[in-house]
């Protein structure tokens, strides 16, 4: 059973090698992964569920169905990155793979006047790409997370990071997203992605970010 699962897991990863576009180097595509471990997982179950004269069998049918499953997933992702890297190329947002998981991190200095919660209106064209992408791949939610930087109240800065969410959620549902797939909260101060003692700290902790969350 050791060899089977090693060659099934062997040959899809083989299969999925993909060429980073940024680096030039050859990598394991986040497919791949999702397909070895559902291979894995899908063996294991395969081999326990049948009997003991039929557990290679059972382990090379859980294996195929399972790197199904998990490499969808991966490869719905691939594609919803390579969407979002494609219309945010030079739009100051970032775009995080994490896992199965995309963030977008959107400084506010390109997203929000200051002190403010309206977006910019020179910021819409960035977002209503975001949207339409978002549109697209309907099988993800979208956790919208506001923050801050250290300056003001506790509670000050938890109301308006509320509000800019608010504010990007809400512009996305205005471009067809799904309500029901957008869950927005606020952080206020807590979560700095930098120092606070300097000025460039704080204008990076004070974002926007958007996590792609595949629905299973």
């Amino acid at each position: 059973m050791k060899k089977v699962l090693i060659v099934s897991v062997a040959l899809l990863l083989g299969a999925c090698m993909s060429t980073d576009p940024y680096t030039g180097q050859q990598k394991v595509s986040n497919t791949a992964k999702g397909a070895g471990i559902g291979a894995l997982a899908g063996a294991v179950i395969g081999a326990a569920t049948s009997s003991s004269d039929d557990r290679k069998k059972g382990a090379l049918i859980g294996a195929t169905g399972g790197a199904a499953v998990g490499g969808g997933i991966g490869f719905y992702m691939d594609k919803q990155e390579a969407a979002l890297r494609a219309k945010l190329e030079g739009t100051g947002v970032g775009v995080v793979r994490e896992g199965d998981n995309i963030r977008l991190v959107m400084p506010g200095n390109i997203t929000f006047g200051s002190d403010r919660y309206e977006l910019l209106s020179n910021f819409y064209p960035t977002l209503e790409s975001v949207g339409l992408v978002l549109s697209e791949f309907n099988k993800t939610n979208i956790r919208v997370a506001g923050h801050t930087d250290s300056t003001g109240a506790d509670s000050y800065n938890q109301t308006l990071s509320e509000r800019r969410a608010a504010s990007v959620g809400q512009f996305l549902i205005s471009q067809g997203v799904m309500a029901g797939r957008v869950m927005v909260t606020g952080y206020g101060e807590r979560y700095p992605i930098a120092s606070n003692d300097n000025e460039g700290g704080r204008q990076a902790n004070r974002r926007v970010e958007l996590e792609l969350v595949p629905i299973q």
